[in-house]
């Protein structure tokens, strides 16, 4: 199941912190999603909807190493929404992505990005 936090910040501060914490940490941001505006593009309305996603090769390819299915769910995703003035960030876990390919031998691996996870969502709750 995902995780999912509330921000403590507007929509558009939540995602500049997310995106500054993610490069200050190390990881790579591959590509933001603003996924609204492509409904709007689209002819359709959609809340305030983005999409980050982000990784570090180095940790990715260590589990697409260990079991290469698990690429269909890497990098990494933050999923951030609002609705009725609150916004909220989503994520799937590392450990429950070990769990969905069972990845062996990644122990170590998987909490070091579940802890990570945990402190970027916290870093806007």
């Amino acid at each position: 199941m995902p995780v999912v936090k509330r921000s403590r910040h507007s929509f558009a501060e939540t995602i500049s912190e997310l995106q500054s914490a993610l490069q200050a940490s190390g990881n790579k941001v591959f590509l933001t999603i603003d996924q609204s505006a492509e409904a709007s593009g689209a002819g359709l309305t959609l809340r305030p909807t983005t999409l980050i996603v982000f990784g570090n090769p180095k940790a990715g390819t260590l589990l697409m190493q260990a079991e290469p299915l698990v690429a269909l769910d890497l990098p990494i995703k933050l999923l951030i929404w609002e609705e009725a003035g609150a916004v909220s960030v989503a994520y799937t876990p590392a450990s429950e992505l070990a769990a969905r390919y069972k990845l062996a031998g990644q122990g170590e691996l998987i909490a070091a990005i579940d802890r990570g996870l945990t402190a970027l969502a916290n870093s806007v709750e």
